[in-house]
């Protein structure tokens, strides 16, 4: 089974980062996706897609450190579904919860950094590697309509 999502998008706010019991870390963020296309009268469309995303632990300081408002970012994750009861009335929240993060803004530093989840046998720390400028440029720079910005 697959349970997988892929997002290139710009946050609409600041990350929430809550500090939790035994040195767990939890951010929450929000992130835009645009589409663009014509429709059959020919006039040109825009939609944006909100998406709430969710870090945990290293990821989650990370973007409490390098994230804000308006910031481009790749994310890939999962999607979890929480489901509660509030006033006999059965409720959903459905978020992605991001296990990579590659932060694609050239103006917050020279290179640009992709963290991911630590695995079982990293939990005590958290990896950030350094990425190649060219492959994001082409990226960001290959005037694709399809691309999500």
């Amino acid at each position: 089974m697959i349970n997988k999502v892929t997002l290139i998008g710009h946050l609409g706010k600041d990350p929430e980062v809550r500090y939790l019991e035994k040195d767990r870390v939890v951010a929450n963020l929000t992130l835009a996706t645009n589409e663009r296309y014509n429709d059959r009268n020919g006039n040109r469309v825009e939609t944006t897609e909100w998406h709430n995303l969710e870090m945990w632990d290293g990821l989650a300081k990370v973007a409490e450190k390098y994230l804000k408002k308006g910031s481009l970012v790749y994310v890939e994750g999962k999607l979890k579904t929480e489901e509660w009861e509030k006033d006999g009335i059965k409720r959903y929240t459905t978020r992605i919860r991001v296990t990579t993060m590659n932060m694609m803004d050239k103006a917050s530093g020279s290179s640009n950094e992709t963290a991911s989840a630590p695995t079982s046998s990293q939990e005590s720390s958290q990896s950030i590697a350094k990425q190649n400028d060219d492959a994001v440029d082409s990226i960001i720079d290959s005037g694709d309509d399809d691309l999500p910005f």
